[in-house]
């Protein structure tokens, strides 16, 4: 059997893709072309379209289809998408799944079901929506296992989920003390686990390449910045590493604990990428402050969304 561990399909950075609007709301399919473009040309291993830093809770279904469709018809294959299509409905995931796996998509994200702060479904029904959803597609499957969902997902439950089910083959973790849940994850999955990868925004990046993750889904608006410190890390080069970590740290923890989901819009924005930065309603846009605190930190590292417009 292949070591899947060791030679995944995918890894590196694959960033999420944020969701464009004009001023009064509607879709700018421009601008997220723009985006895809900007984000392609700093370096991204691959993408992620309608995760939830991409606002997808704000979506008709009308328009995630047509996001979905004018994305992965405009990469055109450049580098692979995932499609997040996650929906408490079992059938409704399937759907989506299919529909995404039919347009291009190299894989799917989904977190486990979940409705609003309280409804969940226990581990027998988790199991089983995962495996109804992989007998209905041919493309592996992405566990976001985040706090969003109110949903605790073990190590154990998800390692066994990717020995028995087909397609669980990747694994998003952005729980508290990630590290230590994807050595585990990893040490109990063996094989099955092809892609351990870290999240929400590559806050804890050092400590979950050093765990073992091959692969980082962050914020969009500087792959051009974490893309070095996963290379390194990959190469071998701790030092360099953890150099390049330093660096952009302040920029990662702004987004992460002050600017969150828009702060790639509103880098954007700043460097002409897109043509507006505001979110839809009712999410209320970042406080000035903040968007300036992000800008300045910005211009001291340099990165490719304040120049590629220009």
């Amino acid at each position: 059997m292949p070591d899947t561990y060791a030679s995944p399909r995918y890894r590196g950075i694959f960033p999420v893709v944020p969701t464009t609007f004009t001023e009064t709301g509607e879709l700018d399919l421009h601008s997220q072309k723009r985006a895809v473009d900007f984000m392609i040309d700093a370096g991204s291993d691959g993408l992620c379209i309608l995760a939830n830093f991409s606002e997808q809770f704000a979506l008709s279904d009308d328009e995630r289809e047509v996001l979905t469709r004018t994305v992965l018809e405009h990469v055109g294959g450049r580098v692979p998408v995932i499609v997040t299509t996650t929906h408490y409905s079992t059938d409704v995931c399937i759907q989506r799944s299919r529909r995404a796996q039919q347009m291009g998509a190299a894989m799917v994200m989904v977190m486990p079901p979940y409705h609003g702060a309280t409804f969940r479904v226990p581990e027998a029904q988790i199991h089983e929506f995962y495996a109804r959803l992989s007998d209905a597609i041919r493309i592996p499957i992405m566990i976001q296992d985040a706090p969003a969902s109110g949903t605790v997902l073990s190590a154990p439950f998800l390692a066994c989920m990717a020995r028995e089910i087909e397609q669980v083959a990747y694994f998003k973790i952005e729980t508290p003390g990630a590290a230590n849940k994807l050595r585990e994850l990893i040490r109990l999955g063996g094989d099955a686990v092809e892609g351990p990868w870290d999240g929400e925004e590559a806050i804890t990046l050092l400590a979950d390449l050093e765990a073992g993750a091959t692969g980082a889904m962050t914020g969009g608006g500087f792959p051009d910045g974490i893309r070095p410190i996963i290379e390194a890390h990959r190469q071998g080069d701790a030092d360099l590493a953890f150099a390049l970590y330093q660096r952009w740290l302040p920029l990662i923890n702004h987004e992460n604990r002050q600017a969150g989901m828009l702060a790639a819009k509103a880098l954007m924005k700043e460097g002409g990428v897109i043509a507006c930065e505001a979110p839809r309603h009712p999410l209320p846009p970042m406080h000035p402050e903040t968007r300036r605190e992000l800008i300045a930190i910005a211009r001291r590292l340099d990165p490719l969304v304040l120049r590629w417009a220009k």
